[in-house]
């Protein structure tokens, strides 16, 4: 059997991660409703701190950031009346950064978030937020149907244990975000690992 490779690399695809002045951050479901509500996610408190770090380098860079927020229904998770729908304190919105409301794992499908991107005018997501497996896992799918070149930081992600449908033992937190990042960066996405990678 060859050595495992990737479909981008074998494209010859740039691996480099987006550069700010061409990209959108796009926080992806940072809600307190995956620290102290009814999903609590495995490292969030980790996670948290690398969304603050990525926002602040956005910022910084005076990059547009997109906020996109989970809307469930009433009386279940992500119920948008109740506190746990909220952002999680120290990365939510700016006064001057837009917030899209979504009501499927895909942050594009049900919203306006494609001709929001549109009119930003640039070809780059950076991506970051949870759960790791469902919808970052979509909405990075999606935008390469959009025809955006994604940046995906895996430190900034989470996600939880989930059972077996086979049968087996639980798959734990570690090896499903693990698994759903080098799945996203065969084909979909750059993964890397921290906001160290836009350290020159």
């Amino acid at each position: 059997m060859p050595a495992p490779f990737t479909l981008l690399d074998a494209a010859g695809a740039s691996r480099k991660p987006s550069a700010w002045e061409d990209a959108v951050l796009v926080l992806v479901d940072h809600q307190r409703e995956y620290v102290d509500g009814r999903l609590p996610l495995t490292g969030m408190p980790q996670a948290v701190a690398a969304c603050a770090d990525l926002l602040a380098l956005a910022r910084r860079h005076e990059a547009p950031v997109i906020h996109v927020r989970h809307h469930g229904k009433a009386g279940g998770a992500f119920d948008p009346g109740s506190p746990f729908a909220a952002f999680i304190d120290g990365i939510g919105p700016r006064d001057d950064e837009q917030v899209v409301s979504k009501p499927l794992p895909n942050s594009f499908a049900g919203t306006d978030l494609a001709e929001r991107l549109a009119a930003l005018g640039r070809q780059e997501l950076i991506v970051a937020g949870f759960q790791t497996h469902m919808c970052i896992s979509a909405t990075v799918r999606s935008a390469l149907d959009h025809g955006y070149r994604v940046t995906l930081v895996a430190s900034a992600c989470a996600t939880r244990d989930l059972p077996d449908p086979l049968g087996g033992e639980p798959v734990s937190a570690a090896v499903l975000h693990r698994a759903t990042l080098a799945a996203l960066n065969d084909r979909f996405a750059t993964v890397v690992p921290d906001a160290s990678a836009w350290q020159s």
